[in-house]
């Protein structure tokens, strides 16, 4: 079990024959952000009444968070301090790892999961991914402000 802060996530290997529904290739976006603030969003989505978040991955370095997301949803996606990319017509399938993009257009990164396939739901639900990520940045303000 790895602990940050208030927080603690369990790191998980690829799981290649992963059990349950997995999103066919290309049927989901991939929302990036900051691990600290990620971190944060996974454990208030885990502790909503009903899970809402589908597989997680971070990159190698641990820096970012990639949630997937249903297709389509790069388009509207304004989220500050987060990205959302299109990856349909990549040709990804899962449980491969899908490579997370470089802030700064290099190359793509490695990546483990952080939530595999088959653990959680399909694809985490953009407007409860918004929420937590909202809700993920106030308490990692709040908690800045109190040194």
């Amino acid at each position: 079990m790895s602990e940050i802060g208030s927080q603690s996530a369990t790191w998980h290997a690829p799981a290649p024959e992963a059990d349950g529904p997995k999103p066919d290739a290309g049927a989901w976006d991939l929302v990036t952000v900051p691990v600290r603030q990620g971190l944060e969003a996974v454990d208030i989505l885990r502790r909503g009444a009903a899970p809402a978040v589908g597989p997680v991955v971070h990159d190698g370095a641990c820096d970012t968070l990639g949630f997937l997301v249903p297709p389509g949803t790069a388009a509207a996606w304004d989220m500050p301090g987060s990205a959302c990319t299109r990856t349909s017509g990549r040709g990804l399938r899962l449980p491969e790892l899908p490579e997370l993009p470089e802030p700064t257009g290099d190359a793509p990164r490695p990546t483990g999961w952080l939530l595999p396939p088959g653990d959680t739901d399909p694809v985490t639900d953009p407007a409860v991914l918004r929420k937590a990520l909202g809700e993920a940045a106030r308490l990692i303000e709040a908690a800045d402000g109190c040194h």
